[in-house]
C-alpha cells in the first residue's frame, strides 16, 4: 500500500552553494541532486532525524539548526509514485573543513553516491534539484 513518506534534509550553505548529493533516475535518464537526510522514524522529531540521518550518511554533526520550512512533494521517479511531506532545515556543519573541498565525499550507506557542494543557481530542468520547491524557499 502506497504512503507518505515524511523526510527530514539538511541545506548547509558555503555563500551561494548548497550541500547536495548527486541521483540518478534510470527510469528517466535523468541526473538529479538532492540535499542530504532521511526518513523520519516513529518516535523521533524531525529535528532528531536530521541529526541521526547526517551521521550515517556522513558521518558529520550539525549546528545552527533551525528550520526553514516543509515542503510537500507528489512526484513520479523510479517508476513509481511518492508523497513526501519534507522538512528543510538550515544547518552548519559543524566540522569547517568540509566547507574547504567541493567535493565533500560519499554517502557512507550507499554505494559510492558523491555528495559536493553545487551553486544553487545551477540547478534547472536539465539538472533538477528535488524536492519541488526547495529552491524557491532558499531563494526567499
Amino acid at each position: 500500500m502506497p504512503h507518505i513518506r515524511n523526510l527530514a534534509l539538511a541545506v548547509p550553505r558555503r555563500g551561494d552553494d548548497l550541500l547536495v548529493f548527486r541521483g540518478h533516475d534510470p527510469t528517466r535518464g535523468q541526473t538529479f541532486y538532492r540535499p542530504l537526510g532521511g526518513g523520519i522514524e516513529f518516535g523521533e522529531t524531525a529535528e532528531q532525524a536530521l541529526h541521526r540521518e547526517m551521521r550515517e550518511e556522513l558521518a558529520v554533526e550539525l549546528t545552527g539548526v533551525r528550520l526553514l520550512g516543509v515542503l510537500e512533494n507528489l512526484f513520479r521517479g523510479f517508476d513509481r509514485d511518492g508523497h513526501e511531506i519534507v522538512f528543510v532545515f538550515a544547518c552548519d556543519l559543524a566540522d569547517p573543513s568540509l566547507y574547504e573541498r567541493d567535493h565533500v565525499g560519499e554517502i557512507l550507506d550507499d554505494a559510492g553516491t558523491p555528495v559536493l557542494w553545487r551553486p544553487l543557481s545551477g540547478f534547472d530542468g536539465t539538472t533538477p534539484l528535488y524536492p519541488v520547491g526547495l529552491a524557491d524557499l532558499l531563494a526567499t
